[in-house]
């Protein structure tokens, strides 16, 4: 009897060893993922450590840019800006290369390191490029020694080298977090938990990254030492992706789910040739079992009012049955599940909410350009040391690591009390729904305008009356800039860090990279946008008698009617937001509980 005591007590414990994840993910093998052997916090700290190198590999190449170009390059201060912006365009873009790769083919552990290997690469190319043939005569590059002009040969090399870093730091960028927030089961209580947590905690990695590149490399690099902040670079991201690797055996993994390009397709197809059909109930619409499990255990999707017309895809006619039998026989291109139709209303109840953090996005740019721009021209002394206008950008990042704090420990757990004290039902350890927050931080970028709007008004006061053409004879110190740089990263902490979250809980399950791809073409099309917006308003603020409003002379321009101008453009952006977050309907998926509504709670507040 001991014995068998013994033995039951041995399979209790095997039993409990060997529990698998909820939420369909596997292992390496492509086995039932075991759920105290993988994923969880120690795979979650390896990626947030990989990511906070990998950011200051990315950081340390593109803080200084611009100076590379025309110190080392020779080129003109408008043609390097206009490069730079085009390179880190191409970046955010390069993020839907990766997330199609992710979701449709190679899955998000083999992408991560495909595009990791590419970006280690480019930073090794850019490095030896660096020291053999830019930097000459040996030393230059600094404030005051400018190279050699390079041969056309050499600028190329130059070129391929920073849009391979480009390319792998793009196409690796949104897999990673949402790799990240695989190795979380959602439909666990305790790691549901902490996969809301996770992207908070990503946020701050990117960030300490992000800090220690603009401080220690970027000031290596000021001093021109570029080939030692270049390999140091280099050295960061081969650090992040052997780290990245040392980690595949306890990695959780979705399996790929095909092409979703495809399948957007069947769906408009299949509707259109049926546009005459009236759609059933949608109980009696085209379904198949076995489609979750087709595309790697993916819980199927379930029906929702809107785009009604999309659901003529899912009716069954005759011409889909066999005349004999009876029996349906499928053309995707003419029948399609209805779980494949509603990836499609996801999809496109997505896009406006999409589409509102753009402006969002032109206001964050400013802090990489305008805002140093302006600083520049303020009083950077303090007791005889003179402090770059860029590294002012430390104070955005010391307001993400608070802000972050904040809000998971103290104002998330208020607003969570206050809800069940009014006996609000709402999800664990989420006070504040996505939409909720990404509100709040438009709310927070227009403050931020004002601020930087109502110094710019004190700066220009406070410019030598008899030095009005002089650049940066303003007198007022360049930490009046500080509110405006704070208000920046509080924002980011409501708008990004709930982006990622909304973007990955709402995307269909075989599109999250595509969801968090979704931000990063937020903030490129930002760029685009702020650039065509500073040309517009130079081209209409400009005439015989004054230079516009944004001059290469802030002291004779009016940068604060810009901000101003940003500030109304966010309040009207604002209110089309709030309309498309009230609009919005949450995804339903089979087998989980339908959870409040994020445009019910939005309309509460």
């Amino acid at each position: 009897m001991a014995c068998l005591d013994i033995m039951s007590m041995e399979g209790k414990m095997r039993g409990k060893e060997e529990e698998t994840t909820l939420d369909g993910t596997i292992d390496f093998d492509g086995r039932p993922a075991i759920r105290e052997r993988s994923g969880k916090w120690t795979a979650g700290i390896i990626i947030l450590v990989n990511q906070a190198l990998a950011t200051l590999a990315f950081f340390g190449v593109g803080v200084n840019l611009v100076l590379f170009l025309t110190r080392v390059l020779q080129q003109d201060n408008a043609d390097a800006a206009n490069n730079v912006s085009k390179w880190t365009g191409t970046v955010y873009i390069f993020s839907l290369v990766g997330a199609f790769l992710s979701d449709s083919y190679w899955g998000r552990y083999r992408t991560c390191a495909i595009f990791q290997v590419i970006f280690v690469a480019g930073l090794i190319s850019l490095s030896l490029s660096s020291q053999l043939f830019l930097l000459r005569p040996k030393g230059c590059g600094g404030r005051s020694s400018t190279c050699g002009q390079p041969s056309s040969w050499e600028t190329g090399f130059f070129y391929l080298s920073i849009y391979l870093v480009a390319f792998g730091n793009g196409g690796y960028q949104p897999i990673i977090a949402t790799f990240g927030a695989d190795q979380f089961d959602a439909d666990h209580p305790q790691e549901g938990r902490s996969k809301v947590v996770f992207f908070s905690y990503f946020y701050l990695a990117l960030n300490i990254g992000e800090l220690f590149s603009n401080t220690v490399l970027g000031y290596l690099e000021d001093e021109g030492l570029w080939a030692v902040g270049f390999w140091a670079s280099a050295a960061s991201a081969l650090g992040a992706l052997v780290l990245f690797l040392s980690g595949t055996a306890r990695y959780r993994h979705f399996r790929p789910s095909g092409n979703p390009l495809s399948r957007f397709c069947q769906v408009v197809v299949a509707a259109a040739r049926k546009w005459r059909a009236e759609p059933p109930p949608g109980e009696k619409l085209y379904e198949v079992e076995q489609e979750a499990g087709s595309r790697g255990g993916f819980r199927k999707m379930l029906h929702t009012d809107g785009f009604k017309f999309l659901d003529r895809a899912a009716i069954v006619t005759p011409g889909d049955t066999n005349k004999q039998s009876s029996i349906v026989q499928r053309n995707p291109w003419q029948l399609c599940p209805i779980s494949q139709v509603e990836e499609v209303k996801c999809i496109l109840r997505l896009l406006p909410i999409w589409l509102c953090t753009i402006i969002y996005s032109v206001v964050f740019t400013q802090m990489a350009s305008l805002f140093v721009e302006q600083g520049a021209a303020m009083n950077c002394t303090v007791s005889g040391f003179q402090i770059p206008a860029a590294s002012m950008s430390s104070f955005d990042i010391l307001s993400v690591g608070f802000f972050i704090f904040f809000y998971r420990h103290v104002l998330d757990p208020a607003v969570t009390l206050f809800k069940k004290k009014k006996g609000t039902e709402c999800s664990p350890s989420r006070g504040l729904t996505e939409l909720q927050r990404m509100g709040i931080g438009l709310v927070i970028a227009i403050v931020a305008m004002v601020s930087a709007g109502i110094v710019e008004c004190y700066r220009l006061r406070y410019v030598r009356k008899d030095c009005l053409h002089c650049e940066g004879s303003s007198s007022l110190s360049v930490f009046w800039q500080v509110p405006q740089y704070a208000l920046i990263g509080a924002s980011e902490v409501f708008m990004y860090v709930g982006q990622l979250e909304f973007f990955n809980a709402q995307a269909p399950e075989g599109l999250k990279s595509f969801g968090s791809a979704l931000c990063m073409t937020s903030i490129s099309l930002g760029n685009y946008v702020s650039d065509l917006l500073v040309i517009m308003v130079m081209k209409i603020s400009t005439d015989d008698n004054t230079s516009g409003w944004i001059p290469g002379n802030l002291n004779r321009g009016h940068l604060d009617r810009f901000y101003f101008l940003l500030a109304s453009l966010t309040t009207i952006d604002l209110v089309v937001y709030i309309a498309c977050a009230r609009w919005y309907k949450s995804i339903k998926l089979e087998g989980k509980g339908e959870e409040t509504s994020d445009e019910d709670e939005l309309a509460s507040v």
